[in-house]
C-alpha cells in the first residue's frame, strides 16, 4: 500500500472536498451579495430620478435596452424586472445595503424580539458588535425571493418577518410562496399555551414562536365524519407536508407511540423530537371544540414520556393539542395548575364535498362533453353569422369599387 492509498490520504482528501465545497458557498453568498447591491443601486437611482424628473414607463423601457445592449452577457435587465428594483430599493431606503462589506449587522440568530417572531425595522439593524459579521440582511436571499415577496407583501414588519425565515429554515422560492399564501406571518406564535409559566425564560420564547394556530392541514381531504384515526392517519401518509407545516427542527419519531404504565398500555397519537427546543413534542389530535379533560390527558403523556424516554440533556417535554378552540378563556383555565408546557392550536382542514352535493355535480366526462359540444354550438352559431353577412360585404366592396371609379 502507498502512502496515498492509506487512511491518512483519505481523511486529507476529505478535507480538502470540503474545504472546495466551503469556498463554492461562499462564492456564491458574495456573488448574491454584490448582485443585491447593484440591484439596488440600479433601483435607487430610478426611483430617485422618477420623482425629481418626472420620468414615465417609456424611460425604463429605454433605459432596459441601453443597458442589455451595452451588457449583452447579462440577464435581469429587463423593464419588469428594472421595475422590481425600484419596488425594492423604495421598500427598503432606511436598510445599510451599501454599507461596506466590513460594517456587518448582528447575526441574525441574535434578531428576536419579545413574544415576536420578527425581523426589527431596518433602523434597529444597524448595531453589530465586533466579532459578529455577516452579510446584510437583505443580500441573504436570492432574488428571485425578493420579487415574490415584493409581490405579496406590503408591510415592512411582515417581509422582514418571510425574509428571516426564508434565512433561517434554507426555503427555496416555491415553499416561500407556500408559507406566505398559508399567512404564516399571522399563524405564527399564536397557539394559547402556558409556556411562560412552565418553562424558564430564556426557552419559553422559543417555544411560543416554534407553535402556530391555526395549523393548516389542507393537504388533507376528509369529510365532516372524520374521526381522529383518519386525521392522525392522513398526517402520516402525508408526513413531508406536515413537516413542513410544523416548520424548523422537527424529527418524526412515531405515531401511536406505545406508553406502558403499570402493565397498562396507552397510545399517543403523533411525537416528534425538536432539535432547536432540545425536547420531544407530542401532537394529540381531536375533532370537534376544545374539553378541559383534553388537558390532562395530555398533560399524563408528556409526564410519562419525561420519566420513560426523556434523557438526561433533554429539556421538559411539551405537549400541543389540535383541536378546535373557539373558547380562549376556557383553554386559559383549562391549562392554569398544570406544571408541564402544553399549548393548544386550532387546525384547518380542506373539507371533502358532501355527498349530497357531490351527486349533482358533473363528472370529469361530462363536464368535458359539455364544453365540447358548447363549442361546436359556437362555431355553427358563427359560420351562420358569417354566411349572413357574406352578401353583405359584397355589396360593400361593389359600392366602394364604383365610388372610387367616379373619384377617377
Amino acid at each position: 500500500m502507498t502512502p496515498l492509498q492509506n487512511k491518512d490520504y483519505q481523511t486529507l482528501l476529505n478535507g480538502l472536498k470540503e474545504k472546495i465545497r466551503q469556498a463554492r458557498v461562499k462564492a456564491i453568498h458574495a456573488a448574491n451579495f454584490h448582485l443585491i447591491q447593484v440591484y439596488w443601486e440600479i433601483g435607487n437611482t430610478i426611483a430617485q430620478q422618477e420623482q425629481a424628473e418626472g420620468w414615465g414607463a417609456k424611460t425604463v423601457d429605454n433605459l432596459s435596452k441601453d443597458l442589455k445592449a451595452e451588457f449583452t452577457d447579462m440577464k435581469g435587465l429587463s423593464p419588469r424586472n428594472l421595475r422590481y428594483m425600484r419596488d425594492f430599493a423604495n421598500a427598503y431606503t432606511l436598510f445599510p445595503i451599501l454599507q461596506p462589506l466590513a460594517a456587518k449587522l448582528r447575526s441574525t440568530n441574535s434578531l428576536k424580539i419579545k413574544n415576536k417572531v420578527l425581523q426589527p425595522p431596518a433602523a434597529k439593524l444597524h448595531t453589530a458588535s465586533d466579532d459578529q459579521f455577516v452579510q446584510p440582511l437583505l443580500a441573504q436571499i436570492p432574488w428571485t425571493h425578493h420579487t415574490i415577496i415584493l409581490d405579496k407583501i406590503k408591510t415592512a414588519e411582515e417581509r422582514y418577518f418571510y425574509i428571516h425565515k426564508t434565512i433561517e429554515n434554507g426555503w427555496s422560492k416555491n415553499v416561500l410562496s407556500l408559507q406566505i399564501e398559508s399567512g404564516l406571518y399571522k399563524r405564527q406564535g399564536k397557539a394559547i399555551n402556558n409556556f411562560s409559566q412552565t418553562l424558564p425564560a430564556s426557552d419559553s420564547d422559543l417555544a411560543a414562536q416554534t407553535f402556530k394556530s391555526p395549523y393548516i392541514l389542507e393537504f388533507l381531504s376528509l369529510s365532516e365524519a372524520a374521526k381522529e384515526r383518519d386525521v392522525e392517519r392522513g398526517l402520516t401518509e402525508h408526513l413531508k407536508k406536515f413537516m413542513l407545516e410544523l416548520g424548523r427542527g422537527f424529527a418524526y419519531v412515531g405515531n401511536q407511540y406505545n406508553l406502558n404504565v403499570e402493565g397498562d398500555d396507552y397510545f399517543l397519537d403523533l411525537l416528534f423530537y425538536n432539535y432547536h427546543l432540545h425536547c420531544f413534542v407530542v401532537f394529540e389530535l381531536k375533532i370537534g371544540e376544545f374539553k378541559p379533560e383534553f388537558a390532562g390527558k395530555l398533560n399524563f403523556y408528556i409526564n410519562t414520556i419525561n420519566q420513560q424516554i426523556k434523557g438526561a440533556g433533554d429539556k421538559p417535554t411539551i405537549g400541543i393539542l389540535l383541536c378546535k378552540t373557539p373558547n380562549d378563556t376556557v383553554v386559559k383555565y383549562s391549562l392554569q395548575g398544570i406544571e408541564t408546557p402544553i399549548g393548544v392550536a386550532d387546525y384547518k382542514l380542506k373539507q371533502a364535498l358532501p355527498k349530497e352535493l357531490k351527486s349533482e355535480l358533473p363528472s370529469v366526462k361530462e363536464l368535458e362533453s359539455i364544453l365540447n359540444t358548447k363549442a361546436e354550438e359556437r362555431k355553427a352559431s358563427f359560420e351562420k353569422q358569417l354566411e349572413k353577412l357574406k352578401p353583405l360585404i359584397g355589396k360593400y366592396k361593389n359600392h366602394r369599387s364604383k365610388t372610387q371609379k367616379n373619384k377617377t
